[in-house]
This record gives C-alpha cells, structure tokens and sequence, in this order.
C-alpha cells in the first residue's frame, strides 16, 4: 500500500490565515501529520509575520513539531496549483476570496487565540483549545476523502 502510495502524485492544500502565525500554522501542521502521505501541506498570510511562540507549544503538546515552519506571504504561492484553498479566518477571506490556480475553496472561521489577553495559562488554553477545534475540523472534512483512498 504505502509503495502504491509514494507513486500516486500528492494533492496540495493551502491554509490562509491574515499573519501565517497562529490558525494557519497549526493547521498546517496538524494536516501534515494527519494526511501528508497524500497531501503536500502549506500556510500563507496576507500579512505575514512570525510564528507565534504559543502555537509552537500547543502544537508540542501533542507531539507535533512547527519548529521547522516559518511565516509566508501568499505571493510566494501565486504560481503553485492546489486542489485545496483553506482560508482559517474571516480577515483572509475577506482579503483573499480568491486565489488564483485553486480547484476548491473552503472557509472557516476561527477564533484569534493571539487575541486573548490574560495570564500565559489562559493564552496558552486559548491557543490549545483553537488547535483542538482545528483538528476536529479537518477530521470531519477529509477523513472521508482519505479514506475513499485505494
């Protein structure tokens, strides 16, 4: 199965969030480790910016590592194909309705956690609790499509 596979060219998605430093980054990550053997994975923003320090660590909390990862700008991707745009908060979607050489368009919504003021251990649930959200998300959305796979 895995060398059938390796053979089978992979889809790609792009997340879109307005700064690439917290939604975006997550799911990024988060869609990587759960269909990136069938999806090539990336995150953009219309403004990028850095990481933020708090995605990192929720991420790590569950065993995914962002290290590697760092802040885009969506014009870095204006010449790749995707099967799939995803755009993680309304300022994208409002900035980038359209992306152009993208087959599907999908929208939803999350909560800023980088909004959240408070000690560093409510950021810190705010930040896990939009990572959860996240998750449960893509696992609704493409658990059927993946498993759909030969």
């Amino acid at each position: 199965m895995s060398y059938l596979r390796n053979r089978m060219e992979k889809k790609k998605i792009l997340f879109i969030c307005t700064h690439n430093s917290c939604r975006s980054q997550m799911a990024e990550g988060l869609f990587r480790n759960l269909y990136g053997d069938y999806y090539d994975v990336y995150s953009a923003g219309a403004e990028p910016s850095v990481i933020n320090p708090f995605a990192i660590k929720a991420m790590k909390e569950i065993g995914i590592d962002i290290t590697g990862q760092y802040s885009k700008s969506i014009n870095e991707f204006l010449n790749y194909q995707f099967d799939y745009v995803v755009t993680v908060c309304d300022s994208a979607k409002s900035t980038c309705p359209f992306f152009p050489n993208g087959k599907h368009y999908m929208h939803k919504s999350f909560k800023d956690p980088s909004q959240v003021f408070g000690s560093r251990k409510e950021k810190m649930e705010a930040f896990c609790n939009t990572r959860d959200r996240i998750e449960q998300w893509l696992k609704q959305l493409f658990s059927k499509e993946i498993c759909a796979k030969p």
